[in-house]
C-alpha cells in the first residue's frame, strides 16, 4: 500500500513537470495554454519521456491498485495502459505532422513512455 502513495506522488510530479516545461521552452504564445506549443520540446521531462502526461495516467492507475490491494483493480491497469499508449502512438503521429522532421529525429531519441528506457538513453547521451 505504501508503493501506491509513492506512486501518486509520482503520478502528481509527472503530470505536472510538461507544463511547466511547455511554458518555459515550448514557445507557447503568451496568455494560451501550454498545449499550444509551437517547438519541439527536448529537455526535462521530455529528455526522458515523448508523453510524460499520459505516463502519469499509467502511473496513477498502478497507484490505485497498489493502494486498493484488490485482484479487479490490478487487472483493470492492463486495459488502461494499453488505451493510453494507442493515444501516445496517436499523439505521435499528430506531431510528426505538426513538427514534421524535428519530432522525427526526437522520436528516435526519446521513447514513447518508458522512463526506464529513456533515462538509460539520456545518460548515454551525457
Amino acid at each position: 500500500m505504501y508503493g501506491g502513495w509513492v506512486l501518486l506522488v509520482a503520478f502528481f510530479v509527472v503530470g505536472f513537470l510538461p507544463s511547466y516545461e511547455f511554458r518555459k521552452r515550448g514557445g507557447v504564445p503568451k496568455g494560451r495554454s501550454y498545449i499550444y506549443t509551437t517547438t519541439v520540446v527536448d529537455t526535462g521531462i521530455y529528455a526522458v519521456v515523448r508523453h510524460p502526461q499520459f505516463l502519469s495516467w499509467v502511473i496513477l492507475s498502478l497507484a490505485l491498485a497498489c493502494m486498493s490491494q484488490y485482484w479487479v483493480s490490478v487487472i483493470c491497469v492492463v486495459p488502461v495502459a494499453v488505451l493510453v499508449y494507442m493515444e501516445a502512438m496517436r499523439a505521435d503521429k499528430s506531431n510528426i505532422k505538426k513538427f514534421g522532421d524535428g519530432y522525427r529525429k526526437y522520436m528516435q531519441k526519446v521513447p514513447r513512455l518508458n522512463p526506464f528506457v529513456g533515462i538509460y538513453r539520456l545518460l548515454r547521451r551525457r
